[in-house]
């Protein structure tokens, strides 16, 4: 059987079953653990100088239509299902003792983790859309059901806005479907992707490129659409604000490289300024906001959102190094954000509280848990030696050359650079300010959390158990290779930009 089939139908076989009665907690992790080894193994089989879509399968639907399941992946793709795969065996791995609904919980885990693994393998626009929104179901209902807080608030919240979300997505999806000749129609992306189908899309890119924008950057939460996501990931339990956070939020982002740059190149171009202006309120505004919190999963929540600004600044760079950059950069904040959730899930269940005001002190009675937050916390800042400095550097640079291939002639010849800053070189700028920005607000929550004087509740308080540190150690070692070893990564991601970005 295809490879990328297993991958999308073990969870889905695996959350049958957990319905009909077999162990939930076992066959959830054991399908995790075997949706792991067949990405790794699918990783290994990627041959990246060879066909651009790799593990074809296709089953046709509707022929009038040219409507099929048809599944692929490049490299891209891959990083993204790899991604899926070890934050979904973090998440059930780390997953507290469920009181009530047990079955429920796993299954709608195992279908959330089915709808990613599906979406990012999907070379059908009705499949790609279809997927994530087989995803987002048990999100809502997860947060609404085992979350925490106002969770009630939170879901209907998140329920709306990422509705909304998908309704624009919708739209432009439709709209880019019918903006092919009526014989030539078709949601195979490998057909809309040659250069006679782009050049009949770019007729009507420049009001579809804004639509899927705004879609897509509502379940991105591009700024200003960004205030569902941190009261959802404070109220969800912690392996839904893993996979969120550190997987489902990536979907609009690879929506944007997979179809919005390559079908339409030149709106991209044109709508960049204000992808520039909406970005930087993602880094500073939101930055600004972060340090304000005064809860930890807050805090994390609105660290999230920022963190999505230097991944908007990497695709609106378009050239090779910034979209590498993002690329890179979507794997490594999935992994440090999904970290540092996992830890705060186990902090809540320690302490029954997250406020900065009623802990402090606690890398005493629970070092392991300390330090690796610790080492969550460095990634996410960007630290030397984590996946996420490697990519932010290549954002930087990406970003802050991005006007020279901006004004890169149809003939090639490229023409001098300005003198004086562009708004890319402003717009990086900020987000520099952004690195500063989110230093403070994390090393400020450390400190709050487990530097200072101890609270005598907390003296006694059981340190992180043994099993569950390996799922963490698991996403910081990943970190760690791809902070030392970037190119091992780079490798998979670069072809995919090679064809329609300029280097």
């Amino acid at each position: 059987m295809n490879i990328l089939n297993l991958l999308i139908f073990v969870p889905l076989l695996a959350a049958t079953a957990i319905l009909l009665g077999t162990s939930a907690r076992r066959t959830a992790l054991g399908a995790s653990v075997l949706n792991l080894i067949l990405s790794l193994i699918a990783l290994s089989q990627y041959q990246p100088g060879g066909d651009r879509f790799q593990f074809l399968s296709v089953a046709t639907i509707l022929p009038d239509l040219d409507l099929k399941y048809f599944v692929g992946a490049d490299g891209l793709s891959l990083l993204m299902i790899l991604l899926t795969a070890i934050v979904t065996l973090a998440a059930v791995w780390v997953s507290p003792r469920v009181e009530r609904m047990e079955k429920q919980f796993y299954a709608c885990v195992l279908f959330i983790a089915a709808g990613a693994m599906g979406a990012f393998a999907s070379l059908d626009l009705f499949f790609f859309y279809a997927f994530h929104e087989l995803a987002l179901i048990p999100t809502f209902l997860m947060i609404g059901i085992w979350g925490s807080g106002d969770r009630h608030a939170a879901a209907w919240k998140i329920t709306i806005y990422l509705a909304v979300g998908s309704f624009i997505l919708l739209v432009g999806l439709i709209g880019l479907y019918l903006a092919v000749p009526e014989t030539q129609r078709t949601f195979d992306l490998t057909k809309l992707m040659l250069p006679g189908m782009v050049k009949n899309i770019s007729a009507s890119a420049h009001w579809i490129y804004p639509i899927l924008l705004t879609g897509f950057g509502i379940l991105i939460s591009l700024f200003p659409f960004h205030t569902w996501a941190p009261d959802a990931y404070a109220s969800a339990p912690a392996p839904v604000a893993m996979l969120h956070a550190g997987v489902l939020k990536k979907f609009g982002l690879y929506g944007l490289l997979r179809v919005a740059l390559p079908l339409m190149p030149d709106a991209a171009r044109e709508w960049s300024d204000l992808l520039l202006v909406l970005l930087v309120g993602n880094v500073l505004y939101v930055g600004l906001a972060t340090i304000a919190q005064k809860r930890l999963d807050l805090m994390l929540g609105y660290s999230s959102v920022m963190h999505m600004g230097y991944i908007f600044l990497g695709i609106a760079s378009f050239n090779f190094i910034g979209l590498s950059g993002a690329a890179l950069l979507m794997f490594a904040h999935g992994l440090a954000i999904a970290a540092l959730f996992a830890l705060t899930g186990q902090l809540r269940d320690r302490t029954g509280t997250v406020r900065f005001s009623e802990l402090g002190g606690l890398a005493k009675p629970a070092p392991v848990l300390g330090f690796l937050f610790a080492l969550a916390a460095f990634a996410s800042i960007g630290l030397p030696g984590f996946a996420n400095f490697s990519s932010e550097i290549l954002v930087l640079f990406g970003a802050f050359g991005a006007q020279v291939s901006k004004l890169v002639p149809v003939s090639g010849n490229p023409i001098a650079p300005p003198p004086t800053f562009t708004h890319f070189q402003v717009a990086t700028v900020c987000a520099l300010w952004g690195v500063v920005i989110s230093a403070v607000y994390m090393l400020r929550g450390f400190r709050a959390v487990f530097l200072g004087e101890l609270d005598k509740r907390w003296a006694k308080i059981p340190d992180l158990a043994r099993t569950i540190r390996w799922p963490v150690i698991l996403l910081l070692a990943t970190l760690m290779l791809g902070g030392f070893i970037p190119r091992f990564f780079l490798k998979f991601v670069q072809p995919t930009f090679e064809i329609f970005a300029p280097r």
